[in-house]
């Protein structure tokens, strides 16, 4: 679980690194494709397990990593970054 975790952080790390700091919405798109791409992960890891309790217990920390990706990409959107304001300071 530690490995996915630092897979996670990973990721959203990259997703930063590359906003092309235009001001669009690019971030938070990049943001939530990363959590889905993750609950894709835990979501085929649920199907190829035998253990039942297990598959479900993963298929909630899809469901789980898909909402907060939802809530972190609204979150950027509502703060309406302008990047290249930041990016001139």
């Amino acid at each position: 679980m530690k490995k996915l975790s630092f897979a996670i952080v990973g990721a959203a790390a990259l997703a930063l690194a590359a906003c092309g700091g235009k001001g669009d919405d690019a971030l938070g798109d990049n943001i939530e494709d990363n959590y889905d791409a993750a609950a894709d992960n835990l979501e085929a890891m649920a199907d190829n397990t035998a253990n039942g309790a297990e598959a479900a217990a993963l298929e909630n920390q899809a469901d789980a990593l898909e909402a907060e990706g939802d809530a972190k990409e609204e979150a950027v959107d509502e703060a309406d970054v302008n990047a290249a304001a930041v990016n001139a300071m």
